[in-house]
């Protein structure tokens, strides 16, 4: 290692997030691969037997809490998520990655705080369901956003807006899955080769995998919009359920749950590896 190299690496760990913050956002994201990776192995137990169960996350958590030690599970799961949460509202309102003001980089700061609040109400599920106080959520969530949607004015062109929108977050995953823009999230340097290779497969399978429910979902809304129909929207559950009912269902099917699984691993792995530095640039860093 020469010496730029080291005085990148000394640079980047000086302008680092605080180590509380750090340690609970890297949690966080370990925690959502956790959920992930479960729904992944129900999909997988669903495709190959009839023991599994095409559901999303908030499904995944009901699950989860009729196992044996399943309450301890959902509290280390609701208040993980938080770690997450509050370090994508980070990028969201302080921009410590850089990703300006201009049109492209509103839409990604757009996109961490929605995301925010999208694991904000599955870590509230949580924490009601191991607290015995309710359960983790409506597992018809999107067709209700729907029947409200339509319900507005211009509803049929909301509900079209909503899944253009989810379809344009779904292609950016494929895109990103297929092109391994995803690397540039990995703090490298701290990684051997093993690890490198691990994060770039999970990273790419995962994404792709996500990507493709993710744009299913959006089709699903336009699909409503065009109908006029609230049961055409579908979540994340009703996506892989309609996977399967596809020719050679069982076998897409257990190829999306393979990757899910992917992705759970790959969050895990970006918990461990992620960049979470404040005002430097990537290309101070030279690639390994």
């Amino acid at each position: 290692m020469d010496v730029s190299l080291k005085s990148s690496g000394a640079k980047h760990k000086m302008s680092e997030a605080k180590p509380w913050v750090r340690r609970f956002g890297r949690f966080g994201y370990m925690t959502i691969g956790i959920v992930y990776g479960m729904i992944g192995i129900l999909a997988a137990l669903a495709a190959f037997g009839p023991r599994g169960e095409m559901t999303g996350t908030s499904g995944v958590l009901q699950s989860i809490s009729e196992i044996p030690f399943g309450e301890i599970a959902l509290w280390i799961i609701g208040i993980g998520l938080f770690g997450y949460i509050l370090w994508v509202f980070i990028l969201a309102i302080k921009d410590p990655n850089n990703v300006g003001t201009d049109v492209q980089g509103l839409i990604k700061r757009a996109s961490y705080f929605i995301s925010g609040v999208i694991y904000a109400n599955l870590s509230y599920g949580a924490i009601k369901l191991a607290s015995h106080t309710g359960n983790a959520g409506n597992s018809e969530s999107e067709k209700n956003v729907s029947i409200k949607l339509l319900e507005q004015p211009f509803g049929i062109w909301l509900v079209g807006i909503v899944g253009a929108i989810i379809i344009g977050c779904g292609v950016f995953e494929l895109y990103s899955g297929v092109k391994e823009k995803f690397m540039s999230e990995f703090k490298t340097y701290e990684m051997n080769g093993m690890e490198r290779n691990v994060a770039r497969i999970t990273g790419k399978i995962g994404l792709i995998s996500r990507g493709t429910v993710i744009s299913m979902i959006g089709f699903f809304f336009i699909r409503t919009a065009y109908t006029n129909n609230s049961e055409e929207s579908k979540g994340f559950g009703g996506a892989l359920t309609e996977l399967a009912n596809q020719p050679f269902g069982k076998f897409l099917l257990a190829m999306v749950a393979i990757g899910l699984i992917l992705y759970g691993l790959h969050q895990i792995i970006l918990g461990r590896y992620q960049r979470m530095n404040f005002g430097y640039e990537k290309s101070n860093f030279k690639k390994r």
